[in-house]
């Protein structure tokens, strides 16, 4: 009896990261935000529904969700770089600064609570969701800022809170590029190359810094689960390249509005289960 239990546990893990990882190298491709912000959400139920100590599972997710984001980035980079969307002058720009702030957040994550991180998270998934809605796009500026400590200023920022949630450059990345004028294709594009400088030092930070917490799940690095990782990451970077083919043929438009519901869905049911 205990060994079906277990049979069926492992099981609707198994499943359950499987289609997380579609998801999220769909999404990652079609939206350039590396998939965290779907992988996060789903990786918290799932870890959930295993009973997982409840004082890490928001801090598992994350770490989970970025190291899945390093092969995703760079699969759906090197897709966009091919269809010519990726800015190189604002890679040269923005991936310091990024790269400093992720490193940050990723040594400072254990340091925040779970509800920390979930407020966190929900708050800006519901800002980005309602971003989803508005037919014309926040404008800051009609060209791109040439002012280095401003530039340096942003990308850290993004590159901390992107690691603090778990996910790519894209999910802050691509309104903050498309606010400063950068058409929406090489905004994409663009982040998808620098979500790779969010994972990998994020990633790492996590890792060091879970090294010593207790009862963390089997095959885990710290705040990284290998298990996850590597059910994962086969399918998001099969899935990004054709997460991109879509976005340059679909309705954008009504993909990004069924996306909305979805993080506003997302944001409700993170914010309910602190409160309750």
């Amino acid at each position: 009896m205990i060994n079906d239990i277990l049979y069926q546990e492992l099981l609707v893990y198994f499943i359950g990261l499987l289609i997380t990882g579609v998801i999220g190298g769909l999404i990652a491709g079609l939206f350039g935000v590396g998939g965290g912000i779907v992988i996060v959400p789903i990786l918290f139920w799932i870890f959930t529904s295993l009973n997982f100590p409840n004082e890490i599972l928001m801090h598992m997710a994350i770490g989970s969700s970025l190291a899945t984001i390093i092969p995703t980035s760079i699969s759906s980079a090197r897709a966009h770089y091919h269809r010519g969307s990726i800015e190189i002058d604002i890679i040269k720009k923005w991936a310091p600064g990024i790269f400093l702030g992720a490193i940050i957040g990723g040594l400072s994550g254990k340091y925040f609570s779970v509800n920390e991180l979930k407020y966190l998270f929900a708050s800006i998934a519901f800002l980005v969701a309602l971003n989803m809605f508005f037919k014309e796009p926040l404008r800051l500026g009609n060209n791109f800022p040439k002012s280095r400590l401003l530039n340096i200023i942003m990308s850290s920022l993004i590159g901390l809170v992107s690691s603090l949630m778990g996910v790519g450059a894209g999910t802050l990345g691509v309104p903050a590029l498309v606010a400063l004028s950068v058409p929406i294709h090489k905004a994409i594009g663009t982040a998808a190359a620098l979500g790779l400088f969010i994972a990998v030092p994020a990633t790492l930070g996590l890792a060091f810094s879970g090294f010593n917490i207790p009862n963390r799940p089997p095959m885990s690095i710290g705040y990284v689960n290998l298990i996850a990782f590597f059910i994962m990451f086969p399918l998001t970077v099969f899935f990004a390249p054709v997460g991109v083919k879509l976005a340059h043929r679909i309705n954008q438009r009504a993909l990004k509005s069924i996306f909305g519901v979805f993080l506003i869905i997302t944001s409700i049911k993170m914010l309910s289960s602190i409160i309750f």
